[in-house]
């Protein structure tokens, strides 16, 4: 399997030449995100509890382009020519994205409750379950988990390295204003997606079944 730093360097070889692309993507997600989210705290600040009520509704509209917006990267580390309507696929097929994100949350969040290491070990845990359901769209929210689970087996610490060498950067762009998280989301992104390829075919040359081994959540 790659290293993290061949992993990183790969990534940047898929951005060479793709930057604009990158960049632009996370300009859309960015400004979409943020457009609803001040929509709902201007008109509705007056009122606390249809505040609260409209800002989940809008969390929940914003699910499926989360989604989206890590396919995106997926297909650009695969090289494939998609326009940036790939990032609102995921409203294609809403309910099963919204269960796959919620899901996610979910039980993320009650592993928290116990402990933060726990917690933490199953977020990198399920964290490629979004790039499994764009591989599998015929598989429910439940078997993207799973399977991210298995696949991830062993492999936990190594993507919590990388997440780690990120974090020199992240303090970089801090001094831009934010700025740099236009070029640091896309390197991010696109080294997850690279991260999956390899764990993906190491799977397939090892001849595993990603729906054996693991027990439910």
């Amino acid at each position: 399997m790659l290293t993290n730093s061949e992993i990183r360097k790969q990534a940047r070889a898929v951005l060479e030449g793709n930057w604009g692309k990158g960049v632009i993507a996370t300009l859309i997600y960015f400004v979409i995100t943020s457009a609803l989210s001040a929509g709902v705290s201007i008109p509705l600040g007056y009122n606390l509890w249809l505040s609260n009520g409209s800002s989940l509704l809008m969390t929940i509209l914003c699910l499926p382009l989360s989604w989206g917006f890590v396919v995106f990267f997926l297909h650009l580390a695969r090289g494939l020519e998609k326009g940036y309507e790939a990032l609102f696929d995921g409203y294609k097929c809403f309910i099963k994205v919204f269960l796959l994100m919620f899901l996610k949350a979910l039980y993320i969040f009650l592993w928290l409750l116990l402990l933060i290491i726990p917690g933490i070990m199953k977020a990198l845990a399920y964290d490629m379950a979004e790039f499994i359901m764009a591989d599998n769209p015929d598989i429910d929210a439940q078997d993207a988990i799973h399977r991210s689970r298995v696949m991830m087996d062993g492999h936990k610490m190594k993507l919590f390295l990388m997440y780690l060498s990120f974090i020199g950067w992240g303090l970089l762009c801090l001094l831009t204003l934010g700025l740099g998280f236009l070029l640091l989301v896309p390197y991010i992104q696109t080294s997850l997606a690279v991260f999956y390829q390899d764990l993906k075919k190491n799977a397939e040359d090892n001849g595993i079944d990603d729906m054996t081994q693991a027990e439910m959540i």
